[in-house]
């Protein structure tokens, strides 16, 4: 009877459904974090409390490539110092008759774009080398004059200075008008030369400051320069400040919202925050009790006493059905590299199994009611 047939299909496909695993979209938190109860697991699970936080906070933040904390503030002199590379401009005046500096004519005589030699000092006629590198204008100016007492006890010395590419530092990137910007003076800070090449581009993703001085290079992002005077360094000739936009993401996989690449908007992203980024957590298939954080540690970072992780991978697990689990959540900070996994819940499974048998059922209920018409 093709009730039967119908009946003995729905008994068939059951079986086929109970024998073979259902297509879904994440892991089940049971699944990913198996392997944590071996005898010898290969990655350390960390279910993140209220309680635990304030130690998980101090353990080493990872993804973050430059270790040189950014160099603070401080003063230089007010008035440029003369370096190696630089010129001047000396003007000597002598009324002297019979002066061997200057004519009957002309009581001035003009010594123009002068160098500083490697040794740090100048030429000037019948004096010699006159050291003047380290000094300002205004005490070389003394110097040179103080040289020519002894052969122009009247003469009189105008010095200027123009810098040469030593008192210089390059702005690269990220800015209106980037290029090589000669130092106004010993005071130019970081802040100075970023507003002197046109300031920040506003299109740039959470824009970062890069300053690179001999072989260390420092990094922090705009916003914390901005923040506190005590950050706006002090440049130095030679430095190369870079701005660009934050590349640091994290990976957002399972049942949320969006599985991508997620850029950082900021540097200090909070697990609560991130899940808002990747589009929440899936309604009926995502579980609150298994959010996932899956991160990798430098071996130099381990250690067994608790400050800090004792294996390099580490899964830190987040039950968001409970007032400690979202507040910890809301503390715990994201790391450039982290994946941030939402898995499925396990009721989803059991959801599709019933529905699929509430469907082979109704099909055969109406087999049935149209085999008696």
């Amino acid at each position: 009877m093709p009730v039967l047939r119908n009946f003995f299909a729905a008994c068939a496909a059951l079986l086929l459904i109970a024998s073979c695993s259902l297509p879904r979209g994440a892991a089940l938190q049971s699944e990913v974090l198996n392997e944590s109860s071996a005898e010898n697991p290969s990655f350390q699970v960390v279910s993140v409390t209220r309680a635990n936080m304030p130690a998980i906070a101090s353990w080493p933040r990872t993804g973050w490539e430059n270790e040189h904390e950014w160099p603070g503030t401080s003063s230089g002199p007010s008035s440029n110092v003369i370096s190696t590379g630089d010129q001047v401009d000396i003007v000597i005046w002598d009324s002297q008759e019979n002066s061997l500096l200057t004519s009957e004519a002309e009581k001035s005589t003009l010594m123009s774009g002068v160098e500083v030699g490697p040794d740090g000092a100048i030429f000037v006629p019948y004096v010699n080398k006159v050291y003047i590198r380290g000094l300002t204008p205004a005490a070389a100016r003394t110097r040179v004059q103080e040289q020519l007492i002894q052969i122009a006890p009247s003469a009189q010395v105008q010095l200027k200075l123009t810098q040469g590419r030593t008192n210089s530092v390059e702005l690269v990137g990220g800015v209106a008008a980037p290029g090589a910007y000669q130092m106004p003076s010993r005071n130019y800070k970081v802040l100075s030369l970023i507003a002197d090449g046109g300031g920040i581009q506003p299109s740039l993703r959470n824009p970062r400051v890069r300053l690179i001085r001999g072989g260390a290079t420092y990094e922090i992002s705009a916003s914390q320069l901005l923040e506190s005077g005590a950050r706006n360094t002090l440049l130095r000739p030679g430095d190369t400040v870079i701005v660009e936009q934050d590349d640091h993401s994290f990976t957002a996989l399972g049942a949320s919202g969006k599985e991508d690449l997620i850029y950082f908007p900021k540097d200090d992203l909070a697990a609560m925050e991130a899940i808002s980024l990747m589009g929440g957590l899936t309604d009926f298939r995502a579980d609150p009790k298994g959010v996932l954080v899956l991160r990798e540690y430098r071996v130099k970072h381990l250690r067994s006493d608790g400050s800090a992780p004792r294996m390099q991978q580490v899964v830190f697990s987040f039950d968001l059905t409970s007032a400690d689990g979202l507040f910890a959540a809301k503390k715990f900070l994201i790391n450039p590299g982290d994946t941030v996994l939402a898995t499925e819940s396990p009721i989803t499974s059991t959801q599709t199994v019933f529905g699929l048998v509430g469907t082979v059922f109704g099909l055969t209920r109406q087999a049935s009611t149209l085999s008696n018409l």
